[in-house]
C-alpha cells in the first residue's frame, strides 16, 4: 500500500444540523457544506488540507440510511483527547469510555455523538 489506509470517511446522521453543531462544538472547528450533484445527499465536511497527513471526511444525511448501529469507528486526532472529551456531553453526546491508555500508541476516548454513532478521540498524551 502506497498511502495511508483511510482516504475518506463518512458518518451517517439523522439530523444534519444537530450533528453539525455537535461536531463543531466538540472538535472546536467549522464544517463546510459539500454540494452534491442532484441534491439527494447532504454533506458537511470536516476541514481538509491536501498537503497535510491524514484523511478527511464528512457527516452525511441520505434518505434510507440511518445513523447508529453501523460498524464505522472514526478516530479524531487531538493534542490531548481529554480536552475534546470534556465537551462531548455539553454538545449532546455521551462518553462511552473515558480517556485511557493504549500503551505506546497513546490514549483514546470512546464517545457517542448526538446521532448515536460511536467515535474515538486519539492523542499521544
Amino acid at each position: 500500500m502506497l498511502a495511508n489506509p483511510v482516504g475518506w470517511f463518512e458518518i451517517y446522521v439523522d439530523d444534519l444540523d444537530r450533528a453539525t453543531r455537535f461536531y463543531e462544538s466538540v472538535l472546536a472547528t467549522t464544517l463546510q457544506n459539500l454540494d452534491s450533484p442532484g441534491g439527494e445527499i447532504r454533506m458537511m465536511a470536516f476541514p481538509m488540507d491536501p498537503d497535510r497527513k491524514g484523511a478527511s471526511g464528512a457527516i452525511v444525511k441520505v434518505e434510507g440510511v440511518s445513523s447508529g448501529g453501523n460498524s464505522v469507528l472514526v478516530y479524531f486526532s487531538c493534542e490531548d483527547c481529554a480536552v475534546e472529551e470534556s465537551r462531548v456531553e455539553s454538545a449532546g453526546g455521551k462518553i462511552h469510555k473515558s480517556k485511557f491508555s493504549i500503551g505506546p500508541y497513546g490514549f483514546i476516548t470512546l464517545a457517542v455523538d448526538s446521532e448515536g454513532n460511536m467515535f474515538g478521540l486519539h492523542s499521544q498524551r
